[in-house]
Formats: structure tokens, sequence, C-alpha cells
């Protein structure tokens, strides 16, 4: 037996060094918390084992959010990106999405290099085996720290769990089972007993990743070049254009064939993910090379993106490709894509199987509603991505803290911000398989842009204590000169003059027929603010984020009113609150499931209550019913 010794008290240990771990520690400890960050090697400090990228479609919203708040993310990937593109911007401004690959092994130093020199906060390379807890005085539990495989035993008020997907993983192709974490890293093989020892539901996930090729291998003339932004866009608000100007890699573009799909199809039955070797539930969004061919039997060929791991190395990461097939399988239908005819493997492709939390556990805050000061974030709550995770991290970060401090904790709701429709789908909807974020999940997505996040959270990050005065002033003075330049704009006006006409007709609108305002011209969608400058001497020098707002609150203005209504109408249900120590069974007329589901999950709100699946909007007008005739019986 493994003697125990007692160890330096903290105020938050964070488990898990990965994206979640790496926010929630920051966060942690930039609010003034003596914290501890553990991690089964100091090479899994923002590891990038999957997809070398950041961001992407609605993950872009994630990283924009994330770094509102004060968090760390989007500065980083602005300091290690080596291609930078802006997403869907053929299509209008509310699933607009940066996306922009990273040196991987950059993008860990970097982070690891603030991580090391950030105040009240030590690194630990060490397994975490148990959480620590005492009963607490209303009969749940209460976390007092957390105990390492050498007997290390750390004292601490709050723990943050961020195990990504190391928790009793095993990485998976053909008749291959290893069980450790990603490449290659050692796994923990401990801490799920412990978590179920205290009470807590685990889930059994499946993730995957492609093969790594090696660029020499590789004949790129077969193959369509994908070039990143001459225009680029940070990611972090606090950077311009010109602070990360850098040479761009290019990425390729190639397709599978027939050829392709038949040596899947014929060796399909050696896949994990159809013998039943593999017994995790994967991702629906996020599907192997192998379930496509089968899914889509129709599809003549599928979409490869090969994309560079770095400047240090010539791997190259095959996009869109991940499988569980066995080795020389793999091997052979790479072979069949154009340009990969000599393809050499540096890495294969494999499944990994984790332990993850029932995220229902946890309220919305990320603390386990029976263990008191216990909070999980990433990918250990059954989501996927690096984004994701990073998003739970900060707010897991915020609320271990607020606690601590005895604030009330930080709760993004669905209006507010991508990571609270997240956080809300996590918690109340029932994941059963890796969640992913998408625009499509965001009601209010024109109100929740990448581009205004700054506009919606800065304020709240301000508030929190992550955002300096300096930074917060710059937002304030950013908000002023956009209202002023749209009170002006609406101001300048103009006749049917010869020069306004010609202007027009060079441009293919429609001439005037009576005066107009800029703003009406603005409102053209061949036109936009930009095109108009000609037209506009008096108009002042102003940053491109200002314009933007300008431009999409005059050209949107009917839709975001109607999102605005939409919102005020959300918040009306959201606002009406759920007493805790409410007896669903003592509610008349509730139907059974309803009753089941919602003594199960313990919504605070009657908002968060309609979202649930299984509940009804007959048992919502019962609970609202209910609700009140309390009210009254209570005054």
């Amino acid at each position: 037996m493994i003697p125990e010794f007692i160890n330096e008290a903290y105020d938050v240990a964070v488990i898990g060094a990965g994206h979640a771990g790496c926010e929630a520690a920051l966060a942690s400890a930039r609010l003034g918390q003596k914290t501890i960050v553990f991690m089964v090697s100091t090479d899994t400090i923002a590891l990038m084992p999957c997809n070398p990228n950041i961001g992407g479609t609605s993950k872009g919203h994630l990283v924009r959010e994330l770094d509102a708040l004060g968090g760390e993310m989007a500065k980083n990937i602005d300091k290690t990106f080596i291609q930078s593109k802006m997403l869907n911007e053929s299509k209008g401004p509310a699933v607009h999405s940066l996306r922009a690959q990273a040196d991987k092994q950059k993008y860990s130093n970097a982070m690891r290099k603030v991580m090391e020199n950030t105040e009240n906060l030590t690194l630990k390379q060490a397994e975490v085996a148990e959480i620590l807890w005492e009963p607490s005085e209303d009969g749940k539990k209460q976390v007092t720290g957390v105990k390492t495989v050498s007997g290390g035993v750390y004292p601490a008020k709050c723990v943050i769990l961020c195990s990504g997907v190391y928790l009793n993983s095993r990485c998976i192709f053909g008749e291959v089972s290893q069980e450790t974490g990603p490449n290659g890293l050692p796994r923990a093989t401990h801490l799920s007993d412990s978590l179920r020892a205290a009470g807590l539901e685990l889930y059994r996930f499946k993730t995957g990743t492609p093969a790594r090729i090696d660029k020499r291998s590789i004949d790129f003339s077969k193959m369509e070049e994908q070039f990143g932004d001459a225009k680029l866009v940070p990611f972090s608000f606090t950077n311009r254009a010109e602070d990360i100007a850098r040479e761009q890699q290019s990425c390729w573009l190639a397709y599978t064939n027939e050829n392709t799909h038949r040596i899947i199809r014929e060796n399909i039955h050696r896949s994990p993910l159809f013998s039943g070797e593999i017994q995790g539930t994967g991702p629906r969004y996020c599907p192997s090379i192998e379930d496509k061919v089968v899914r889509f039997a129709d599809k003549e060929r599928h979409q490869i993106f090969i994309e560079p791991e770095g400047d240090y190395t010539n791997e190259m990461y095959l996009s869109g490709m991940s499988s569980s097939l066995p080795e020389e399988v793999q091997i052979r239908m790479y072979r069949t894509i154009p340009g990969m005819e000599h393809a050499n493997v540096v890495r294969n492709a494999y499944a990994i199987e984790y332990d993850c939390l029932n995220p229902t556990q946890l309220k919305h805050s990320l603390e386990a509603k029976e263990i008191h000061g216990f909070f999980s974030a990433g990918q250990a709550n059954g989501s996927s991505g690096y984004e994701e995770a990073a998003a739970q991290g900060i707010i897991a970060g915020i609320n271990a803290a607020r606690r601590l401090q005895g604030k009330e904790a930080l709760v993004l709701d669905r209006s507010q911000a991508y990571i609270g429709v997240l956080i809300d789908d996590l918690v109340i909807k029932e994941t059963h398989e890796p969640y992913r974020m998408m625009t499509s999940r965001a009601e209010y997505r024109l109100l929740l842009r990448q581009d205004n996040a700054d506009l919606r959270l800065t304020e709240i990050g301000y508030e929190v204590g992550l955002i300096s005065e300096e930074r917060y002033e710059k937002l304030l003075e950013k908000k002023k000169r956009i209202k002023e330049e749209q009170r002006r704009v609406a101001s300048v006006l103009f006749g049917a003059s010869g020069e306004i006409q010609r202007f027009l007709r060079e441009h293919d609108s429609q001439e005037l027929r009576t005066g107009t305002s800029l703003e009406e011209l603005i409102r053209r969608p061949e036109l936009n603010y930009e095109m108009l400058a000609p037209m506009d001497p008096e108009r002042p020098e102003l940053p491109p984020d200002v314009t933007e707002q300008v431009e999409i609150n005059i050209k949107y203005e009917g839709y975001l009113k109607r999102q605005e209504q939409q919102v005020a109408h959300f918040k009306k249900l959201e606002n009406r609150r759920i007493p805790e120590t409410i007896d669903y069974a003592e509610i008349p007329s509730l139907r059974l499931e309803a009753r089941q589901k919602l003594s199960q999950l313990r919504p605070a709100s009657v908002g968060q209550a309609s979202r649930i699946s299984g509940v009804s909007p007959a048992d919502i007008s019962v609970l609202l019913v209910y609700l009140e005739s309390r009210q009254r019986r209570k005054e």
C-alpha cells in the first residue's frame, strides 16, 4: 500500500491541462485563487492530438467569446497560426466563422509559457487517482481535495475535472488495442472508479483521429491548393491585423473515389466500429471515413483536406478521413487518392474510447448538483472539440473562484452567448453522444455573431475581473463611436442630383425619385458602407471593427429587432425561477414522464424546464399554474 503524504493546500485543483484545464486554471489563478493544475504529462499542456486548427463554423464564435471574457485561446492562436481563413463569407454575418491552422508545437509551447508564468498557478505532473470529499450539512458532499497515484494528498476547496479523453482511454485500429491516451501518452486509470464512488454516472464515448502523412510523399500538383486570407482578421479583440501578419502555409483539397470506397467496403468487417470491438458512442457530426461510406453509399466521393501540422514538421493531417481500419487497409485506401499514390504514413489513424460524465449531473455553473465545490469542463462533460472544451473551462474556472469569493455564479444564457447555448444543451438536453457546437443550435444566432462577441461579453469579463480597465475603456469608446456613426449616417441626406444618380447607375442600383438618406442607401443589398465613401466626403476616420458594426446594424435592422423581441419572450420564462425545494410529485395533472425528468434534472427556471426532452408545452402550462398558486399561498 502506498503511504499518504499531505502537500500544501490550494484553493482550486484542476485535473488536466488540455484546452479546458488551461482556461480553467488561468481564470481561477487570475482571479486571485491559489491554483494547482495536474497533468499525466507536461507534454499534454494545450495539446492538439487531433485536428491542427482552432475555430471553424460556430467554433470560431466560441473562441471570440472566450477572448471577450478574458480567456487565452484567441491570443494563443493569434501568436501561432500558419493559415487564417474566414469561413462562410458568401453567407450572412450570423454564420461567418474564423478558422486558423495552428503550428501545433508552437501552440502548446506558447500556452505552457503563459501557464508557467501566471501568478497563483502551480503546474504538477502527476496522475490524480481520487477525488476527496466529506459529507456536508445538507446531506450532499463537499469536495476537500485530490489524491495522486503516488499517495500525495492535495487539500483544495474546489476541484475542476478537465480530464479530456484520458479517463480509462484506449486507442484502437483494426485488431490492435492499446491502453493509452492520445498520441501514445499515459492514460488516467484510477479516477473513473473514484468518480463512481462519489455517486457520479459515467458514459463511455468514442472519437477518432486521421492518419498523418509525410509531406514529401505527396504530389500536390494533383490537388486543389487552398490559400489563407490576404486580409487577416485576428481572433483576439486585443490584436489588429497588422499585429499578426505573417507568411501563411497552404492547405490542399483532395477527394476519395470508388477504389477508396471499394477497399473500405471489402474490409468493413475488420473495423472495430462495425465488429463490435468499440462499445463507446461516436460523434454524429464527425464520422469516420468507413462510417461515411456506409451511411452515404450513394456518394461517389468525399472531400479530404490535407493540412500542415506546423512549420516544425512534414506531417500532414488528413482532415475528413478519420478511421479505425487496420494499418495495411489504411495504407491501401490512402494510396487510391490522386496525389497520394506513394503516401508514407507517419502515424496511423485510430479511434479512442474514454469515460466521461453524464453532464446532466451539473448545474449551469458547471458545478455538480450533489458535490459542493466539484466542477467539470470539456470532453469530460461529453463534448467534442478544443473550442467547446476551452469555453467550458473558463466558466468552470470563473465559478470555482466566485464560489470561494462568496459571489453568485456566472451563468450565460442562450440569448447572451454560444457558450450559454453549449452549456445549456449539455446540462439540460441529455446528450448521449459527443456534443459538437453548430450555428444551427443557436436560436438567436443573428444577435450572437462572432464579430460582436466583445460588445456582448467584455463588460461581463470586466465585472468578473478578467478584463483590464484599459481594455474596458476601449470597449466603451468603441460602443460610443458605433452609436455616433449610426446617428450621423441617418442624418446625411441626398437629393436626386446627377452625381448620385450616376453613382447608382454605375453600381446597378435603382435611381432616386425623391431624396433619401445615406442609411437607406447602405440598406440596399447591392451597396455597402465602404462603396458609398465617395458620396460621403464628411465621413470620419473609423477603424474597420466600428464600420462593420454600423453596416450590420443598418442592413439587418428589421431581423435584429425581431430577434430582440424573441429574446424578450425567452427571458420571461428564463427569469421565472423554480424553487430548489419543489416536489414535482405534488403537482396535479403533470404527466409521469415530465415529473420524472423534472425531478431528475432539477431545472432552475421554467425556461430550462421547457427545453427538457419529454416535457411538453402542456406540462409547462401546468407547472406555471402551480407556481402561481404556490406564490399566492405564500403571500
